[in-house]
């Protein structure tokens, strides 16, 4: 195949794809799923010096996964390098077994996260980690050389599951945090899988901890995802579970996306512990007391600026994309700098204590250790962040580019350097300390809140993000913005004027 086909299944640090003809032709075709799998073997010889003994594979429920896993496991053999099919798993999980006596060298997870049932793709781990957007770059180019066919030798394939292995540790973490055999004994946890790969957690961690999981929904795997999207930010999804939580009586109620590397959670009084909520939660976890950097994505709130603040810490606002975040993180512990957690809105959150792996799973495992301690204190997990406190409104609004422009990158920055210098010329606040395109903040009677402006990095769509304490705060917001962005001919500001006159 072509690099110039090939190069646009690239995903920031995936490859991803329409892979069942449901609704649009397929795009990751079974030649490109051989040729981007074989090219993986190839880039980990040219990394390591030595071509790999041992890949494993897994996947999550989608409905082209079959298809998708005999080309995989056919280019790994054809290679030469024997595949270890480890069946229906978590993405967390095939970077974990790197980390023992699995025997494999590298892994190959077969998923497209949250994305559409037609969707799928593959995401490639070594013992270092995730592979960056530059690796699959290299990966990609290399796929355009490559030849169906054996090569020598033939690899050979076994099964065997990585996931009883990979779930004990997570249930011998609460114990020992706990000092207890079955420190959920006496409390309901239900999960909502969304039909996707996270019912495990019911059977395999919840259970021999001692909760009642009666009451839990939709943990059969069905890839056409009939009930809802396994997404903990579709609102939909979180509507579900906070009707479970509330109906069962529940204690807490915990939802993963289709691979288990996300989660969020819903308390006993039906309060969806997401986002802004989430984060202060996990950064409780992670600094236990001390003082470090909680690393988050760009449109993170002020109030959670200010809770990070008053438990020891210090919030760094990255870019968006859970890998910038993670990235930027491990940066900065290398340099010396504390930073136990990095984390993103969306529910991707990297412990430092694990690897610095985005895992919804170990997540959740950090919750289930703090719900147990707080019961014995006579609390409940939302005493935690009691003290977070919530803008008045949040909203998001895409702006599109047009025909009108030829590279919406370059025209996206230019209009965040101007609207820098034009916000700047006006008097308002422009924050200095910004990574990622202009936040401008107002004060009270202007908004009492701020807004972001950034260009996205794959799609020619400008997103705003909005943040008021005040109600009706972010319609006069907007109504600056658009004042300032509504003579650009190449792109659509009609949107933002509709949200401020409409809202």
């Amino acid at each position: 195949m072509k690099y110039e086909q090939l190069k646009k299944l690239k995903s920031g640090s995936d490859v991803r794809g329409i892979a069942s003809d449901i609704f649009k032709p397929i795009t990751l075709t079974n030649d490109a799923v051989y040729a981007i799998a074989r090219a993986f073997c190839a880039w980990l010889a040219k990394k390591y010096g030595k071509k790999p003994a041992a890949v494993a594979v897994g996947h999550d429920v989608r409905i082209s996964t079959d298809r998708i896993l005999s080309e995989v496991l056919n280019a790994l053999t054809d290679e030469g390098v024997d595949a270890v099919n480890c069946g229906l798993c978590s993405t967390p999980s095939m970077f974990m077994l790197l980390k023992g006596s699995f025997g494999c060298a590298a892994s190959i997870m077969i998923t497209a996260s949250h994305l559409p049932s037609d969707r799928n793709g593959l995401k490639f781990f070594t013992p270092d980690g995730g592979l960056g957007g530059g690796d699959i770059d290299d990966i990609l180019r290399m796929a355009a050389d490559v030849v169906r066919g054996p090569s020598g030798a033939q690899g050979k394939v076994e099964n065997r599951s990585f996931m009883p292995e990979y779930t004990s540790s997570l249930v011998e973490k609460v114990r020992e945090a706990c000092g207890e055999n079955m420190p959920l004994a006496g409390m309901k946890i239900i999960v909502d899988a969304g039909n996707g790969a996270g019912g495990f957690f019911c059977d395999m961690v919840l259970k021999p901890l001692g909760a009642d999981t009666t009451g839990s929904i939709y943990l059969e795997p069905d890839g056409t995802f009939p009930n809802h999207v396994p997404n903990p930010e579709d609102k939909t999804a979180i509507d579900c579970l906070k009707d479970a939580v509330l109906r069962t009586g529940a204690d807490l109620g915990i939802i993963f996306d289709t691979d288990v590397d996300r989660a969020g959670a819903v308390d006993a009084d039906g309060r969806e512990i997401n986002r802004n909520d989430l984060i202060a939660l996990a950064s409780v976890m992670a600094l236990e007391g001390r003082s470090g950097t909680i690393v988050t994505d760009s449109v993170t709130s002020d109030g959670l600026t200010a809770f990070i603040n008053k438990i020891g810490g210090k919030h760094l606002r990255f870019k968006r994309g859970y890998r910038n975040v993670i990235d930027e993180a491990v940066r900065r512990n290398r340099l010396g700098e504390y930073c136990p957690l990095a984390i993103e809105t969306s529910g991707h959150a990297a412990f430092a204590d694990n690897y610095f792996l985005d895992d919804g799973a170990y997540l959740v495992t950090r919750i289930l250790i703090c719900l147990a301690r707080q019961r014995k204190k006579g609390k409940r997990l939302g005493d935690l962040i009691a003290d977070l406190s919530h803008p008045a409104e949040e909203a998001e609004i895409r702006l599109s580019f047009n025909s009108l422009t030829d590279d919406f990158r370059a025209d996206g920055d230019r209009i965040i350097e101007e609207l820098k210098a034009k916000a700047a010329d006006m008097g308002y606040a422009v924050a200095p300390d910004n990574y990622e395109g202009v936040k401008v903040s107002f004060g009270p009677g202007e908004g009492d809140g701020w807004f972001l402006v950034r260009v996205s990095v794959h799609d020619p769509v400008m997103p705003i993000n909005f943040e008021s304490n005040v109600t009706g705060g972010n319609r006069l917001i907007a109504k600056k913005l658009y004042a300032l962005l509504k003579d650009y001919p190449f792109i659509d500001a009609q949107p933002l004027k509709n949200f401020y006159e409409n809202n």
